[in-house]
This record gives structure tokens, C-alpha cells and sequence, in this order.
């Protein structure tokens, strides 16, 4: 267990109080845990208190922490050229976008590299924008794209209220059965009139007028919903049909969360253009990048294209991502990720819905779960909050690393979790569920 020296966990969050400021949060917040190190599954504070990692931080480390294998990566590449402009060649980014597009359809054949996610939306969006030479775009309410200018225009929960300075940007409602917007009453019929419903957004908008649709392939951090069956396709045909680009964004769900490599190959759908970042290299380096289409390259041609990033593909982040997709084919990690939303945590999860009536849904696929907490199974309000943020500090004194994001617990622990540690894990939060609601 490796940490620094000679420091204790109330002397770095009274330091993180007074250096550090925080996002999407009131300043005067509760003290953050202090995390001193960490491996695979597992970080620990500067006590050596352990806490399993039932988030991947923020979605981002599908390898777990510290896998040996990206660590000497850095280390190699960083005796050997640490940094690099865009406008060089550079041996790693070349090994990075290639060991990328071999694990993507062979539709896309280059990739424009960023710094994270919210800057690969921004491209995308910017791409299609140039490439079809109309400017709206559209996109889901729930969704989180980033907090940048365009991306987060184009989210579609209340985090973009407030910073609305992007312009062009319409927003539709897609498939949520358990909290429907369409008063289905199945899987099936949410589908038919989700797509009837984004036909209508289409034609009052305008189809000559739209460049781009963005989707979360997965619903994120709105919920973890999984797309209702036939609406991506559905989406396809109706872009196809008005002559507009598919953006699907994989920020959170590519490189084995849903157990497969892009969460769209379980849909039968082939986007235009593809934004990843997070588990590219599980957020060792910054990196995060668009999957661009052959066809792309003819817009820009002989006019340049409008963008670019001085830490773009950063040699360090691209020998991190070459060294992370190795270690996934090499230890079956894709295939370890979908067995483990099968086998362990889609039962596992499904059970605590069925021993505790506050749990009214259980949604997920492969490493990407959660669970939603309502007063009652008829009604299905929301919880207070007061009641979620009680059951994250509960998990907490249990050693649990949770996402609390509003009235729901999300579950996205490392990709090559163990089955015991995953079934510890679910055990933790059952015992905190009956500590919160039952006394």
C-alpha cells in the first residue's frame, strides 16, 4: 500500500478546503474522502482505511487503478518524448488511433484526438457542422455531453441552465420506460412514439436545417437507461432520411463498460461520427477523441478544418491508450464486463428491487447499472435527497465509493472487477439500503 509520507487524511482535505475549487458543487460542501492511493479494485486513505471503488471514480477506470501494464507504458514513453505538438508525427498517437480503429467498424478510418470528452463533442459537433454545412443540432433532455460551450448546450439536464451561450441547439425527449414521457405501456410502443415524437422535432425544425443528432448510446449520468429496442436504428433511418448526421457519445460507455467495445454494437447502428474518452486508457493521462468516417476527409480537403488542441493526442495519453486496449485483449476484459452485468450485478442489483420497495428500478448493461429510489412502487416520486445522500455516507462508512446523482445510486465499478468483489459490493449496499429505510 503506497502513499505519501507524513500526511494524514484531515491535513489534505482541510488542504483540498482551502486550495481547491470545485465543480458542479456549492463551495462549503462536506470534506472530500482523501484518497492516497489505490490498485485495481480498491483505493485507500492516508490511514490505510480501504474503499471499493463501486464507481471508477467518475466512470473512467474500466482497468481499475494502477494496472502495472499502462503505469510502464507512461513510464516508457516518458524516457522517450513526453510531449509533442499536433503538428508532428508522433509514433504513439499513430499506435493509439490504430489500436482504436481496430476495434471499431471499418466505416471509420481516422481519429481526431482531444483532451477529454467534453472537447471530442465539441468536434463532433463542429465536424458535422462543417460537413453538411447547416448548423442545428439536436439533442436528448437527461443527457450530459460536457462543460464546454457546445456540449453544454447541447445537455439536456439542468446543468446547462445558466451556461447557454452556445447558440443552434434543440433538445427532444428519447425512450425512458420507467419514467416515460410518452405514456407507454411497453418497451415496444416507448419506442414507436419516441421516434414519431423526434420526427415531429425534425420536421417543425426543419430537416434542411439540421446537421447533426447527439445521443448517449447509454443514457449516462441521466439515469442509465439503455435504449429501448429498435430506437437506434429508428434514429438512424430517420437521419438517414433527412440527410443528417448520427453523433452517438461514448464518453462514458465505450472500451468494455457495456461489455463490448462501443456500446452501439449491441443496437444493430452505425453512427456517423463517434465520441471516447474515460475508459480509452481508464483516465490515466487525459485523452479522449472523435471516430471520424473516410468520406469526412473530402469536406476538408483544401479548406482547413476549424479546430485543434495543443495537448491533442499527448504522447503520454496515447501510449496509456495503446497499453490499456492490449491489456483488455489480453486479459478478456470486454468479455469479463459483459459476463459480469449477466451473471453478477444485473441479479444481484434486480434482487435489491425485489427485498426493498424503495428500490422501483434496476437498469443497466455489462459494468453500467442503477438503481432508482422512490417513495412507493405506485407512485414513483423520487426520494428526498436528504435520504440518497445519507445512503452515500452510509456506503461511505462501509467502505464503499458510490455515485449518488439525485435520487439514484449508479453502478460502475472497474470492468475487471472480481465476481467476489463485485457480489461485496452489492451486499454493502443492501445492508446500507435497509440501514437508510428500514432503521
Amino acid at each position: 500500500m503506497i502513499h505519501a509520507e507524513g500526511l494524514s487524511s484531515a491535513e489534505v482535505r482541510a488542504e483540498d478546503r482551502r486550495l481547491i475549487w470545485h465543480s458542479w458543487t456549492a463551495q462549503d460542501q462536506e470534506l472530500p474522502l482523501a484518497v492516497a492511493g489505490g490498485e485495481g479494485s480498491w483505493v485507500w486513505d492516508f490511514e490505510g482505511e480501504r474503499y471499493l471503488d463501486f464507481s471508477s471514480q467518475l466512470v473512467n477506470t474500466n482497468l481499475g487503478h494502477q494496472h502495472p501494464a499502462v503505469i510502464a507504458a507512461i513510464r516508457h514513453q516518458a524516457a522517450i518524448l513526453t510531449t509533442a505538438a499536433p503538428t508532428v508525427a508522433v509514433a504513439s498517437r499513430n499506435q493509439a488511433a490504430a489500436s482504436i480503429l481496430d476495434v471499431s467498424p471499418d466505416h471509420f478510418e481516422k481519429v481526431f484526438f482531444t483532451g477529454g470528452g467534453t472537447d471530442a463533442v465539441e468536434n463532433a459537433i463542429r465536424m458535422a457542422r462543417g460537413h453538411t454545412g447547416r448548423r442545428k443540432v439536436l439533442s436528448a433532455y437527461r443527457s450530459y455531453h460536457g462543460n464546454t460551450g457546445i456540449s453544454i448546450a447541447a445537455t439536456g439536464d439542468p446543468r446547462r441552465i445558466g451556461n447557454e451561450f452556445a447558440t443552434d441547439h434543440v433538445h427532444f425527449f428519447r425512450p425512458h420506460p420507467y419514467r416515460s414521457s410518452f405514456w407507454s405501456e411497453s418497451p415496444e410502443q416507448e419506442t414507436t412514439r419516441a421516434l414519431e415524437h423526434l420526427r415531429q422535432v425534425i420536421e417543425f425544425e426543419g430537416g434542411e436545417s439540421i446537421a447533426a443528432v447527439l445521443l448517449e448510446t447509454v443514457l449516462g449520468s441521466g439515469g442509465v437507461v439503455p435504449p429501448t429496442p429498435g430506437y437506434l436504428p429508428g434514429v438512424r433511418r430517420l437521419c438517414d432520411e433527412f440527410g443528417i448526421q448520427l453523433i452517438l457519445d461514448e464518453v462514458m460507455v465505450g472500451f468494455a463498460r457495456t461489455g463490448s467495445w462501443w456500446a452501439f454494437e449491441h443496437y444493430d447502428v452505425v453512427p456517423d461520427l463517434v465520441t471516447f474518452a474515460k475508459g480509452v486508457n481508464s483516465g490515466y493521462v487525459p485523452l479522449g477523441g472523435v471516430l471520424v468516417p473516410g468520406h469526412y476527409t473530402q469536406s476538408f480537403t483544401e479548406r482547413n478544418y476549424p479546430g485543434g488542441l495543443t495537448y491533442m493526442g499527448h504522447p503520454l495519453a496515447c501510449a496509456s491508450a495503446v497499453a490499456s486496449i492490449r491489456a483488455m485483449h489480453a486479459e478478456g476484459v470486454v468479455a469479463h464486463a459483459a459476463a459480469l452485468g449477466h451473471e453478477v450485478l444485473g441479479p444481484g442489483l434486480r434482487d435489491l428491487r425485489d427485498r426493498f420497495e424503495v428500490v422501483g428500478d434496476v437498469r443497466g448493461i455489462g459494468a453500467f447499472w442503477a438503481l432508482e429510489f422512490v417513495t412507493g412502487p405506485d407512485s414513483r416520486a423520487p426520494v428526498p435527497a436528504a435520504q440518497v445522500q445519507q445512503l452515500g455516507r452510509s456506503l461511505l462508512q462501509r467502505g464503499i465509493l458510490a455515485l449518488i446523482v439525485a435520487n439514484r445510486l449508479h453502478v460502475a465499478p472497474p470492468c475487471n472487477i472480481t465476481g467476489r468483489d463485485a457480489q461485496r459490493g452489492i451486499a454493502l449496499i443492501a445492508d446500507a439500503v435497509s440501514e437508510v429505510w428500514e432503521g
